[in-house]
């Protein structure tokens, strides 16, 4: 029996005897067998899936409730349990899986993640600040992650809510998806600085009150105990391997004269060398190399026979707002010493740099990541792509790793208010 066919029925037999109890009659076997025969869509995305799975095991078994088939297919199920973070490359299928879903549909969205994006709310881009962004929700489960409880709470909850539907008045579309959410922190921060107000001024009303009773009352002094002080423990540097750091620094600065030693402060009668001689043993050397010298230098880390820097750890970059820092560590398998090279790039709008992909060839993947993530371009690069967004790149604007992306991004970035 089509719903169609169900929602001619009230009209017909309402006016006949008997006929209102007749509908009443399909009425409530209709939603029994809607309520108890859930088809719940697969559809778990992160810590949350996991307990939804648990709710589907022996020990809780949500087919008592009438939650047996969970279906791989949305064109099989009328429930979706949305369980985990909810990210903006999976919203666009999200939606395409509740579209395919037959009437009447239904969605669970289960824990902070999926309600609010939980602790993604601020500060990020991709996550989606809740489930009814997307699709529209008929039950919220908080918690991160809430019980295995909680969902079976929320599933009866449901079933509660598809009982009292009735083919009088059938089911109506829920409200559009919610595309802009408000900052819920500075709303309630303000609502409770409100209340915190009238506490405050009802208090010193009542301190006010009880000075004028009680004018020679004195509040008792509580006895301070001392406080137990803790040895500081001592710092064990690990065994000396390989080079030192300022071992390295001196076959460095011997063929490059003008690089210097990163964040490594000196007085008037100590030299660098001094500072770094001073170090534990497991101090990891950071010089400061111009892009004039930048490949010249890598190569000879690589080459040099004493340092034999033959493995790339790892190319990434530093966002400074006035300028970038491209940071490249590397590690010698020989000897197991390390060393971080940082280049810094002053063009903001086009920040170009040679590539280090003829050297290391894991410099490839590396740069494309640093490109997709700061926007920086690597001359001569074999593949210079986007390696993460290469989907959203007609529609995601910016770079998300650099201090001023978010300018680009309004709606999908709400600023931590505090």
């Amino acid at each position: 029996m089509g719903l169609t066919v169900l929602e001619k029925l009230p009209p017909v037999l309402d006016p006949l005897p008997g006929g209102k109890q007749m509908v009443n009659s399909v009425d409530f076997l209709v939603n029994w067998a809607r309520r108890n025969s859930l088809w719940p869509l697969v559809y778990g995305t992160s810590c949350c899936a996991i307990e939804m799975m648990s709710v589907g095991g022996s020990h809780h078994d949500w087919s008592r409730f009438g939650v047996e088939v969970v279906r791989a297919t949305p064109r099989q199920a009328d429930l979706i349990i949305l369980a985990g973070t909810i990210v903006e490359k999976m919203a666009s299928r999200l939606k395409i899986l509740y579209d395919q879903m037959p009437a009447p549909k239904y969605v669970i969205a289960m824990g902070a993640c999926t309600v609010s994006g939980g602790p993604f709310m601020y500060d990020n881009y991709s996550v989606c600040k809740g489930a009814d962004t997307i699709v529209p929700v008929d039950v919220y489960i908080p918690g991160c992650p809430p019980r295995p409880e909680a969902l079976l709470q929320g599933i009866m909850e449901l079933q509660e809510c598809i009982k009292k539907e009735s083919i009088r008045t059938p089911r109506k579309p829920m409200p559009e998806p919610i595309k802009v959410h408000e900052d819920p922190w500075t709303k309630a921060n303000k609502e409770w600085e409100k209340s915190e107000a009238a506490r405050k001024d009802a208090l010193e009303a009542e301190i006010a009150e009880f000075k004028a009773a009680n004018p020679d009352y004195k509040a008792p002094k509580p006895e301070r105990k001392a406080v137990e002080k803790i040895a500081a423990i001592p710092h064990k540097p690990k065994p000396a391997v390989g080079l030192s750091a300022v071992d390295i620094y001196k076959a460095v600065k011997g063929n490059f004269v003008d690089i210097a030693a990163f964040d490594v402060v000196t007085s008037e009668d100590e030299t660098v060398e001094d500072v770094l001689s001073a170090k534990n043993s497991d101090y990891m050397l950071e010089v400061k190399v111009s892009q004039n010298q930048y490949i010249d230098l890598i190569k000879f880390l690589k080459t040099d026979d004493k340092l034999d820097f033959d493995f790339l750890n790892f190319v990434t970059a530093v966002d400074y707002l006035d300028h970038f820092d491209l940071v490249v560590n590397l590690m010698s398998l020989k000897f197991n010493h390390l060393i971080t090279v940082r280049c810094e790039i002053t063009d903001r709008q086009e920040p170009k740099i040679e590539t280090l992909s003829q050297i290391y060839a894991s410099a490839n993947w590396h740069e494309r990541e640093v490109y997709d993530m700061f926007g920086i371009q690597f001359n001569n690069h074999p593949d210079m792509r986007r390696i993460f967004l290469n989907e959203l790149a007609d529609e995601f604007v910016g770079y998300p790793l650099r201090k001023d992306w978010q300018d680009n991004v309004e709606g999908r970035y709400i600023p931590k208010p505090y």
